[in-house]
């Protein structure tokens, strides 16, 4: 199959430029700005694809999702969610391990890898888990196929919490893989939870949860795994910072080591605490989305590239679940459709650049996992690519199985998404094609 894409403005690397691709056997094989060129590339192609006043755009690299699949296919499945992430723009995905069963082994890793290259439309790699009993199944990690390994440092949705210590100097000391970590300390939550219920009950407000869910919480966890990864020279990615101190303390680890890196979800640059009394306990998520000055300070830090990556953390539940009283709702938002509308929407608010946007989450995600030939309009890259009209708005309709999303609209579409050369979206529908690979990773 080859594909010409002509008279789009490509946004790539720093850059914003008028120009067309040519696409043949899933891989990107001239990026040119030269209208001469055109007429042999149109007739070289199978498909043309007239891109004019659109953006053409790296695949998005999503390296945070709850895909719920083994366990939970009922809030949600490979299929149905990799079906909504490329309808989104997102082409590759990394997928949590806090399944029932949890993926701690290198057996259910394997069967996960599996059920994926018969449902997946995006292409895909998995984290294996961490517990408190397991060191032995993580040092069997191939760094080639696995894009991690995920390490609750406090406890979220599923039981994997790690809270040994002699355990996480091992992981630390001794795994050959990227560490991700869910940074909150547990002894302060559940504090925090029962003065909480001394205080309210059962009937603890939403906007408590930030106070649960504490910022003292997340810096003394985030300042524990870097001391850590300092210590042991660990290659640690932090995921879904959500305070300004903790931007702080990422910003000194990157002064001492190149192998610090942290990611910001989407939710926590667009909600602060005062959406939670319009949106309740669907933005109910750990960490807790917390003040305004928070986001700007999360904001920055993207900007300015101390946070190298944004993800969502999509992690669907029934909206029967979310709206129960705060103590039995879960946590969690789905977003992995979303989210590059989202960050297209900020960046029309003047929040980001376009590059930014494509910096944050394409290029870095491909970066810091040393993703092989993604995350970039290269010529040799696989052709992972995303076609945007900005100018074009549409509803937040989403195609999730939990069937809800704290989004109404957006002011752009994603029109076409393009995995390893092929058009699994085309005008906005799935076309029924499926072109996904697992993800490889380079040393």
């Amino acid at each position: 199959m080859s594909i010409f894409i002509e008279n789009g403005t490509i946004i790539n690397e720093g850059l914003s430029f008028k120009g067309s691709l040519f696409v043949e056997n899933g891989i990107i094989c001239a990026i040119t700005e030269d209208p001469s060129d055109f007429p042999q590339l149109r007739k070289r192609a199978n498909e043309v694809i007239d891109a004019s006043g659109m953006l053409i755009l790296p695949g998005v690299i999503d390296d945070q999702v709850h895909f719920r699949e083994p366990g939970a296919e009922y809030k949600g499945s490979i299929a149905t969610e990799s079906a909504a992430a490329v309808l989104g723009g997102v082409t590759s995905y990394m997928d949590m391990p806090n399944n029932n069963p949890p993926i701690c082994s290198q057996e259910l890793l394997a069967r996960k890898f599996e059920k994926a290259a018969q449902d997946s439309l995006a292409n895909y790699s998995f984290y294996i888990g961490a517990s408190n009993d397991n060191i032995s199944e993580l040092l069997a990690t191939d760094p080639h196929n696995v894009c991690g390994i995920k390490v609750f440092m406090g406890s979220s949705t599923g039981n994997m919490l790690v809270d040994n210590p002699e355990t996480l100097e091992a992981i630390f000391s001794q795994v050959p893989v990227l560490i991700a970590t869910h940074c909150e300390e547990e002894s302060i939550i559940l504090a925090n939870t029962a003065a909480a219920r001394e205080r309210f009950g059962n009937e603890i407000p939403i906007a408590i949860h930030p106070q649960i869910r504490s910022r003292e919480a997340c810096i003394a966890s985030t300042r524990k795994a870097i001391d850590l990864a300092l210590k042991y020279s660990s290659r640690l990615h932090i995921l879904h910072i959500s305070t300004a101190e903790e931007v702080e303390l990422l910003h000194k680890a990157r002064e001492q080591s190149d192998r610090i890196t942290g990611e910001v979800c989407v939710h926590h640059l667009w909600f602060s605490d005062c959406d939670y009394e319009q949106y309740g306990s669907l933005i109910k998520c750990n960490p807790a989305i917390k003040s305004s000055s928070d986001r700007e300070a999360l904001r920055q830090a993207a900007r300015q590239g101390v946070i190298s990556v944004v993800a969502t953390d999509h992690a669907p539940h029934l909206l029967s679940e979310k709206e129960t009283p705060y103590l039995q709702s879960p946590s969690g938002i789905p977003l992995v459709q979303h989210s590059l509308r989202a960050m297209l929407e900020l960046s029309c608010k003047g929040v980001f650049t376009l590059t930014d946007v494509v910096r944050l989450m394409c290029h870095a995600p491909a970066d810091c996992f040393k993703i092989s030939h993604r995350g970039y309009l290269r010529e040799g890259y696989f052709a992972d690519i995303t076609i945007v009209n900005p100018n074009k708005p549409s509803d937040a309709t989403p195609a999730y199985r939990c069937g809800w999303t704290p989004f109404t609209r957006f002011s752009s579409t994603i029109v076409h998404t393009l995995v390893n050369g092929v058009p699994v979206v085309r005008n906005s529908q799935l076309t029924g094609l499926n072109s996904s690979l697992p993800l490889s990773f380079d040393d």
